[in-house]
């Protein structure tokens, strides 16, 4: 079994940043890939960055690039996700998800945490 958790949403305004973290245990070993999504209200649940676990590269979504940043400490089990200059549309659940190996998409996910951004 293989688990993650997010943790470090909350509430900020417009042009402030914000760290979210993604800690996973169990089955480690297992871990190909981590991912972050996001899902506003009403929306469907869009990918925002990913990282591999093997080899440190980092992809992001467009509507990001620039102003957020995946990383990952192997031995903590543990990514992150800074996220700079905050507009009101990056609000919304983020979840945290694993790809582990062998497996063609994320079949991991956290339970999310809620990013709320004011104007």
């Amino acid at each position: 079994q293989l688990h993650v958790v997010e943790s470090g949403g909350g509430s900020v305004k417009t042009g402030d940043s914000l760290r979210l973290s993604c800690a996973a245990s169990g089955r480690t070993s297992y871990i190909y890939a981590m991912g972050w999504f996001r899902q506003a209200p009403g929306k469907e649940r869009e990918w925002v960055a990913s990282i591999r676990w093997s080899v440190r590269r980092p992809e992001y979504a467009d509507s990001v690039k620039g102003r957020f940043t995946i990383s990952r400490e192997n031995a903590a089990n543990t990514a992150f996700l800074r996220m700079s200059s905050l507009k009101p549309e990056d609000a919304g659940v983020y979840y945290c998800a694993v790809q582990r190996l062998g497996a063609d998409n994320y079949d991991v996910w956290g339970q999310g945490t809620q990013v709320t951004v004011s104007s």
